[in-house]
């Protein structure tokens, strides 16, 4: 187990959504302070769904030419969609788990 992720990895919707979920969660405080409220963070999730999987098309060798690039474009809604659903999942449990312990 000498590599968690590799670039196979990011490729899939899962490596992306966990790498996208990451950047996200880690630079979300950061780019608030100069990103627009109106974008959201979701907008901000799909470029970086996005260029996660522009850089794993062109490390796995790839060519990245306009249909390479428009494909990445269209994923990277689905793994920023991954990646929040994965942060509503985080989120939501704690939420969940301290309203059933209240209400024992």
């Amino acid at each position: 187990m000498d590599t968690l992720f590799t670039w196979d990895v990011v490729g899939t919707l899962a490596g992306a959504a966990a790498i996208t979920y990451f950047i996200v969660a880690y630079s979300k405080r950061f780019v608030d302070s100069f990103w627009p409220e109106e974008l959201g963070t979701d907008l901000f999730a799909v470029i970086v769904g996005f260029l996660v999987l522009l850089a794993a098309t062109a490390a796995t060798g790839q060519r990245l030419d306009w249909a390479a690039v428009v494909l990445a474009l269209f994923n990277g809604f689905l793994v920023a969609a991954a990646a929040g659903k994965m942060n509503d999942k985080a989120i939501n449990e704690d939420e969940r788990k301290y309203q059933t312990d209240a209400e024992l």
